[in-house]
Formats: structure tokens, C-alpha cells, sequence
């Protein structure tokens, strides 16, 4: 069966199709392999009426035409087409100065007048014309040409000659330009055909040169950098076409609202913006929901609109009470507050009414196939036999599936869209299955419920959404957004989709997070390992540095691109470097005992912030230093080195915001390996400068073991960057990702933490008391360490 393509264009494919209007053969196979330039050229050529063939400097024009037609204008690309087929625009640059006319015109009517004047259409410009310009320029440019030759920028002197007759050939132009440059310079030489010498720059005195680094000011960021929605429009400007729907058997459908439609839109929602974030309620949200909220939630507040919370709850087998629960509570949690909160089940009734209209216009029908049917019918672009069944037997039908008088499987109500079309998401798509299963939210009223291609669009238009975002995967399905709602006569938003939010060493399906939590790989939905929102937040993250991390990639269209884990750590890190107070906990303890002090127990301050002004008191804590103190076994080996600062035989280190301490012994165990103990000395007078610093806890009291705590070192949960591209992802688990440590040692003061609280540990990292902590046992979970490699490659 012929495809769009070939069915369109009398059979040709459409290489040879772009070959018969004198596109050469490399351009024209780039050109097949662009299936969305494919379809604007097919469509160019037919509105030029030339699928025979034509004039090779005109299929150069209607190729342009194809690729870079504004967007908001295309209900006049007709038009300029036939300019240029009758040679009316036959240059470039007549082409460039219709593309600006019609850009601002938009989707109003076109003042003819207006166009071929702003277009040079009519105007002859002659051989004596162009002569004449190229003379000027030369005389005013004499001396500057002679000096240079035939080194000469030729760009620039075409350029002044079309500011003077803007409508030249070109090709003639460069011949004039070409033959004057040889009447006036002769021969080309040896020296004007040898390359020019790059003159070394001379390196200006130092003084100078921190002079210039001081006053030069930074680049400035670009608009987008400064409010990345500024790339949206407003909705007083959703007239204008910006999406073509290609079918195989009828005209191009030019997206758009009419003025009353918008007029009636705009009086509803007074022109304010209307966004909505629309998450299923079938399981947690993660991080890539950040972004979405980003855009939705912050779109509508950066235009002064409002943004909808709603439920996409078509699917009653899927949703449960503890998701829309934990949607709304992360909504609140992420710092977004909806204007409203909506199911699309608020909506039943409305959207079944809407599908009745659509079959009454002869745009849907009852089938009778089964999935399988279906698919292999799509599959092979064939119709379903009961396509074209009458519309009032479709009516019936519909209804009887309402009434619940139709078995679960026996029927589905199809959009009759066009399954010859090149995009799969327009092969009748479903709009009703039965379901013979209550819905959460609208109870047991229904037992037939609409499809997400039916119900999205349609409730987005009955809320009066303005702008409809939405991450690429959806961009295929554009197509089926607005052919519905074309087909209802409805306000059809202004759609756009950005890329996915893909993070190195995760995944983020659905399907993927619901195999770990149930297969128990991981501690449930909040595990802090997972980029659920609620896994970020268990793990200490804020919101704040989540929606710092997002803004920071902006809002782009580029859906291959993964995005470095530690980049997201760096805004983590940047927040808590600012707002997590220091104190110091050890987590694998080494005795250390210090032999020249008596019993006694010292108070010393503690920096609670590294700046603490001497005189806050607020700033410090109070830490106990006794005979008995407790350092990182790793912070000890038993042969020193240039490169270690740690504490060695005879060597010294400095106990941080106490005192100097010097090896003397170090008790062994029976193996003659395992360290037992130090024996050390202090200098109480801090005589010693040593270069090495450690952190450490005390006994409390003499005998008495310091705070005992847990704490769970998290790491990345894959080893592969992209674990998902994997056949085996679960095999990638990272083993290492939770260790848990039992008996590590805390100062007195992190005795009344409470859940939520975030401690920067001393040379450690970052933690936060997690939710198992209990009165007599604080359980601590490491947010991220200290160390910070996306910093040293850039933000």
C-alpha cells in the first residue's frame, strides 16, 4: 500500500521527487533522511504544482521555502509559492525579505501591496544598474583594495553593492565584482597567493594585564540565562499557526485558534497564563518531575498565571489514594502552590459528551477488534472493517458500552484519524475502553473511561490551559492534540516540549523504579539511593537546590543529552556549605590515649559556621576534651610519608579546635597487625605546628564511651553511567551504594537532633537525621562528601 509520500507525489518516492526540481543528489538524500523536512518540501512542491519538475534556481527557492517558512505564517506559504513559480521572486534575498514580511503579518491577511513592494516584486534591476553600484563601491574603496589585493574581503564588497540595489542577481554581481577586481589589480601574483604571515601579540606588562582582568567586565548572560521562559509566548498571541498535520488524503491542517475562539478564551481567563501539571497518580514522582514542576509551575508564576494540579486518573486499575497523597504533599514540599486541584474524572461526563459529538461528525466509531488485531491492523496501516460502519450504529454502540451491556475487551471507541498518515500516533487512536472496575475518585458511575491521546488534549482545552508543556517523547503525538481538537471545533493551547531529565548512574522508568521497590533491591519509594523526590528528600537534598540544579540546565529541546550526577551535587553541596552547621562525628573509632593529662574534662569551642565571629556565642558549641579521645583509623599508619598528614609513629597532628598531639606507642593486638591503641602526648601550650588537622571525639566523662550513632554511607546505586541502556540493568547495581556503619562515634551536642536536621560532618560530608532515628539511637544519612569534582569543569 502506498505510503503519504509516494501516494502524494503520483507514485514518485520522494528522492526522486526532490531530484526533478534540481536539488543535486547529496542534498536531496540528506534531505529523505529528515522525515519532518521530507514532509514540508513534499507539501511545497504540491502547492507549486511542480511534482514534474522544474527550473533548478526555482526548486533551490522552494526548497528554502520548505526549510525556513516562519512557523506563525503558514497559512501564506501558498502564496509565496506562487511568486515563485512564475518568477515574480526569483532571488535569495527577495526570498529573505517575504520570509520577514510574512513573519510579521502572522496569520492575518495579507496586504498584497504591502508584500511586493517589501519584496522588490516588479523591479528590474540591469546590467548598467549593478555596473554602476560595483563602480561606486570601488572608488570609495579604492585604496583599501589596492593595499590588500586580491586578499581583499569580496563579502564585504558584495555586501555594500546590495544595500544599493537590493534586488541585483547575485550571480551577476560577482561576476562585475570579479571582472573590476582584475581591471584594476591585473594578474594575480606569487605574494597574492601566499598565506599572510600571523604577527605574534605582543604580551603587555603585568601591571597591564591585571589592570584589564580587573575592569573587564564579564559576558553578559544571555535572556534566556536570565528567565529561561521568555521563549514562550504570550496568550494573546495563540492565533498563530506554529504546528502543520500532514494527511495522506486531505489538505494540511494549520494548527491554530480563530479570533472568537481566543477572543473567548482570553475573556475567560482575562489573558492571564494557564499551565497545569498533569502527573498519574500510579506511583512516586522523581527528579524529572522536578523539572516538569519547574516548567509548569514556574511559567505560570513568572507571567503572574496560575498552574493546575491534576490528576490524570483515566486509568482506575492504576491509581491509589497514597500516590495522590504523596503527589500533593511533594507539590507543596518542591515549593509550588496549584491554583487549583482537578482529576481529569471531574471531567467524565463532559468527555463522554465530546465523544458522542465526534462520533456524530463522522470522526470516531465503534471497533470490535481485539489488541492484538488492532496492533497488526496498525501495523500494516489497514483499516479496521468496522471503520466505516454508519454513524448512528457507532452511536448505538457507544451507548450500549455505557450501559454496561458490552463484555470488557468486546469493543473501544476509535478516533477516525488516518491510518496512512507517517506518524503512527495518528493510525485510530483509542478514545473509550470498558473497564468494569470502580474508579477511586468517580466511584462506580462508569464503566467505560477515556484514553490519555483523548482525554489530555480535550481537558486541557476545557480548562483553558494556554500553554500545554510536555517532555519530546510526546512531540510525536502533537499531531493527534490538535487533529482532536480541530475535529470538536475547541481552544486548542499552545503546545512546546522540552527534553527529558536524564542523570547519570539512575533510572528514572516507571516501570524500572517499580521493579526495584517491589523486588526489594531497594528500601521502598524513599529509599535515599533513588531519585524519587521522596528519596532525595529522605536523603537530605532540599528543594531548593533540586529546583537550583534545574534551572541551572534550563529548558531545552536537546533529548540526547545525560546529565552529570555530580553536577546536581554541586547545588546540593552549594546550599548545605551555606546552611548545614559543622560539627564532628568519627566514624570508624581508633583509641587514642593521651598519657601526659590527668582526668580532668576540657570544654572547648567548636565552630558551628567556619566564619563564626569570635563574639556570637550562638556561633559555637561546646565539645569535651579528655585523656581518652577517638580519631579515624584511617587518620593513622603505621609508616609516615612526605605526602600523609595523618598521625604517624613520633609524629604530630593538630586535634581540631584543641590541641597538638605526638605518637609515642601504639599497642598492637596478638597478631602483631591490628592496631588496639595510640599512646600520645599534647602540647597544651601549642608550641607544635603540625601541618596535618583531624577530627575526633572525647570521652564525656571519664570511662564512658562517646555517642554511640548509626550512619549509612549512599552512593551512586549503578556502576554504568547509563545503566538503562543495559539488557542486564539490574546486574549493574552498585554493591557498595548503602553501607551502613553501626558503632561510629558523635559529639554530645548532636544528642537532640531531630529528624530532618543536616549537619556538615567535619572532613566527612554532608548528613541528615533520617526518619529511623529513635531517642536512644540517632541513625544519620550522608547527603554527599565534601569533595566536589563538577565545580573544577564548570556549572
Amino acid at each position: 500500500m502506498a505510503g503519504k509520500n509516494e501516494s502524494e507525489s503520483g507514485g514518485d518516492k520522494p528522492l526522486d521527487l526532490f531530484l526533478k526540481i534540481g536539488l543535486d543528489e547529496r542534498t536531496a538524500k540528506n534531505t529523505v533522511a529528515n522525515s519532518k523536512v521530507t514532509a514540508n518540501l513534499t507539501a511545497v512542491i504540491h502547492e507549486a504544482a511542480v511534482t514534474d519538475g522544474c527550473d533548478r534556481t526555482v526548486g533551490n527557492l522552494l526548497y528554502t521555502v520548505a526549510t525556513k517558512f516562519p512557523a506563525n505564517a503558514l497559512v501564506h506559504r501558498p502564496t509565496l509559492v506562487k511568486y515563485i513559480v512564475s518568477s515574480k521572486i526569483k532571488t535569495p534575498a527577495q526570498l529573505e525579505a517575504a520570509f520577514s514580511f510574512v513573519a510579521a503579518t502572522a496569520s492575518d491577511n495579507l496586504s498584497v501591496v504591502g508584500f511586493e513592494a517589501a519584496c522588490g516584486v516588479g523591479i528590474e534591476v540591469s546590467l548598467e544598474d549593478i555596473e554602476n553600484a560595483v563602480d561606486e563601491i570601488f572608488e570609495e574603496n579604492k585604496a583599501i583594495i589596492v593595499e590588500q589585493r586580491y586578499r581583499t574581503n569580496v563579502g564585504e564588497l558584495f555586501g555594500y553593492v546590495r544595500k544599493k540595489q537590493p534586488w541585483a542577481d547575485p550571480k551577476i554581481v560577482k561576476q562585475i565584482i570579479d571582472k573590476k577586481l582584475y581591471e584594476l589589480l591585473g594578474e594575480r601574483t606569487a605574494a597574492d597567493n601566499e598565506k599572510p604571515t600571523k604577527k605574534k601579540k605582543e604580551k603587555p606588562a603585568k601591571t597591564e594585564d591585571k589592570f584589564i582582568i580587573e575592569e573587564t567586565a564579564p559576558p553578559k548572560p544571555s535572556e534566556e540565562e536570565i528567565n529561561p521562559f521568555s521563549i514562550f509566548p504570550s496568550p494573546d498571541e495563540n492565533f498563530k499557526v506554529h504546528t502543520e498535520i500532514y494527511f495522506s488524503d486531505r489538505p494540511v491542517l494549520r494548527a491554530c485558534n480563530s479570533k472568537e475562539i481566543l477572543d473567548k478564551h482570553l475573556k475567560v481567563t482575562g489573558g492571564k497564563v494557564f499551565t497545569r501539571f498533569p502527573p498519574e497518580p500510579n506511583g512516586y514522582l522523581h527528579i524529572g518531575h522536578a523539572k516538569a514542576m519547574f516548567v509548569d509551575f514556574g511559567l505560570a508564576k513568572e507571567r503572574g498565571g496560575c498552574c493546575y494540579l491534576r490528576y490524570d486518573d483515566t486509568n482506575p486499575e492504576a491509581e491509589k489514594k497514597e500516590y495522590i497523597d504523596h503527589i500533593e504533599e511533594i507539590v507543596g514540599w518542591m515549593g509550588w502552590e496549584p491554583f487549583k486541584i482537578t482529576y481529569t474524572s471531574n471531567y467524565f461526563q463532559e468527555l463522554y459528551e465530546l465523544a458522542v459529538e465526534l462520533i456524530r461528525r463522522g470522526h470516531a466509531y465503534v471497533d470490535h477488534q481485539t489488541p492484538d488485531e488492532i496492533k497488526e491492523y496498525r501495523e500494516k496501516k489497514m483499516n479496521s472493517p468496522w471503520r466505516d460502519r454508519p454513524i448512528e450504529e457507532s452511536l448505538k454502540l457507544f451507548d450500549d458500552m455505557k450501559r454496561g451491556m458490552i463484555e470488557e475487551g468486546k469493543a473501544t471507541l476509535r478516533m477516525k484519524q488516518d491510518m496512512q498518515s507517517d506518524n503512527f500516533n495518528m493510525y485510530d487512536l483509542i478514545a473509550y475502553r470498558i473497564k468494569f472496575t470502580p474508579h477511586p475518585h468517580a466511584g462506580d458511575k462508569w464503566c467505560i473511561y477515556p484514553s490519555y491521546d483523548y482525554a489530555h488534549c480535550t481537558v486541557d482545552s476545557l480548562e483553558n490551559v494556554t500553554h500545554s508543556l510536555c517532555t519530546l517523547e510526546f512531540e510525536t503525538r502533537r499531531a493527534s492534540y490538535y487533529w482532536l481538537l480541530d475535529a470538536l471545533g475547541l481552544y486548542q493551547p499552545y503546545v512546546w516540549e522540552y527534553s527529558r531529565l536524564n542523570i547519570t548512574n539512575t533510572v528514572m522508568s516507571k516501570r524500572k523504579l517499580n521493579r526495584l521497590v517491589t523486588e526489594k533491591w531497594v528500601d521502598g519509594w524513599d529509599d535515599p539511593r533513588l531519585m524519587t523526590l521522596a528519596g532525595l528528600r529522605r536523603r537530605g537534598v532540599t528543594a531548593s537546590s533540586i529546583n537550583a540544579f534545574v534551572r541551572g540546565i534550563g529548558i531545552t529541546r536537546s533529548d540526547c543529552s545525560m546529565i552529570r550526577l555530580d553536577r546536581l551535587e554541586y547545588h546540593i553541596r552549594e546550599e548545605l556549605n551555606k546552611t548545614a552547621a559543622r560539627t564532628m562525628v568519627v566514624l570508624n573509632p581508633l583509641k587514642v590515649v593521651i598519657t601526659n593529662m590527668d582526668a580532668s574534662i576540657m570544654d572547648l569551642d567548636a565552630k558551628k559556621w567556619p566564619d563564626a565571629p569570635a563574639d556570637d556565642a550562638s556561633s559555637f558549641y561546646k565539645v569535651p576534651f579528655s585523656k581518652v579521645v577517638y580519631i579515624e583509623q584511617s587518620d593513622f599508619r603505621m609508616k609516615d610519608s612526605k605526602d600523609y598528614y595523618g598521625l604517624a609513629p613520633g609524629k604530630s597532628v593538630l586535634l581540631r579546635y584543641a590541641f597538638p598531639i605526638k605518637c609515642t606507642e601504639v599497642i598492637l593486638g596478638a597478631d602483631n597487625e591490628t592496631i588496639l591503641e595510640i599512646r600520645a602526648e599534647y602540647d597544651p601550650l601549642k608550641k607544635t605546628k603540625p601541618k596535618g588537622v583531624l577530627h575526633w571525639v572525647s570521652e564525656s566523662s571519664p570511662g564512658v564511651n562517646p555517642l554511640k550513632v548509626e550512619v549509612r554511607l549512599f552512593d551512586k546505586l549503578f556502576i554504568s553511567e547509563n545503566p538503562a541502556e543495559l539488557d542486564n540493568w539490574l546486574g549493574d547495581l552498585n554493591p557498595q551504594s548503602k553501607v551502613v556503619v553501626t558503632d561510629a562515634y558523635a559529639v554530645p551536642s548532636l544528642r537532640n537532633a531531630a529528624i530532618g536536621d543536616r549537619f556538615q560532618f567535619e572532613r566527612l560530608g554532608y548528613f541528615v537525621v533520617d526518619k529511623d532515628s529513635s531517642p536512644g539511637k540517632l541513625v544519620f544519612n550522608r547527603t554527599v562528601t565534601l569533595r566536589d569534582s563538577y565545580s573544577k569543569g564548570g556549572k
